[in-house]
């Protein structure tokens, strides 16, 4: 069973509604608006929990949150011969490895 409370949730203002919206990184399809930032928070985690429990009602697989999930730390990427040069030439600049550059410059 999961809970609704583990999940990632966001409020943003929406200048196209005039309200505060609450989203879910794990259900990007659900949005809850309301004046209110607050209001928007409960009403986004109570239309998850409502969902959860549908899904769960129906044998459906419930997203597991962010929070529970395990990374292992390694982001394969891949990017172009020009930008693996400017990386390495950067690195040994610094005198670092390109791994620990890239890590630094994806922490910002």
């Amino acid at each position: 069973m999961s809970n609704a409370n583990t999940y990632t949730y966001r409020i943003t203002w929406s200048p196209d509604d005039g309200e505060h919206v609450g989203l879910c990184a794990e259900f990007p399809s659900l949005s809850w608006l309301d004046p209110d930032p607050g209001r928007a928070l409960s009403g986004i985690m109570s239309l998850v929990m409502e969902v959860v429990a549908e899904m769960e009602q129906n044998g459906e697989v419930v997203p597991e949150a962010f929070s529970e999930k395990r990374y292992s730390g390694n982001i394969p990427a891949r990017v172009t011969p020009m930008v693996h040069r400017k990386l390495a030439i950067e690195a040994a600049e610094k005198g670092i490895s390109m791994n620990r550059l890239v890590a630094a410059k994806l922490a910002l």
